[in-house]
């Protein structure tokens, strides 16, 4: 006796994870601060070189603003307020902002 049984074969859906969005951390230009105090923030907070934190803050000199980092939303904020908390300490009106990064 035998039996005629079809075996289908079973598959299983992975679900699919996304990638977390990605967030711009944005330095904006003002008259006010002094660009080496904007250099040491860049260093301390984003850990950048001496020549990497000028360039950036030259950027932001000239066309108003740049970007310094691209990165998970939550460390995006944190580093964005953690500089922001700094400048104020100092008694400076420096800002960074975040944005999502298209």
């Amino acid at each position: 006796m035998s039996e005629n049984t079809t075996v289908k074969p079973t598959t299983k859906a992975k679900p699919k994870l996304e990638r977390p969005k990605l967030y711009k951390v944005i330095l904006l230009n003002d008259d006010y601060t002094p660009r080496e105090f904007v250099t040491i923030v860049l260093k301390s907070v984003f850990r950048m070189s001496a020549e990497a934190g000028h360039r950036v803050m030259m950027t932001a000199h000239r066309m108003g603003l740049a970007v310094v980092v691209v990165c998970a939303k939550d460390i995006a904020e944190t580093k964005a307020k953690e500089a922001v908390d700094l400048a104020k300490e100092a008694g400076f009106p420096l800002m960074f902002i975040t944005e999502p990064e298209e």
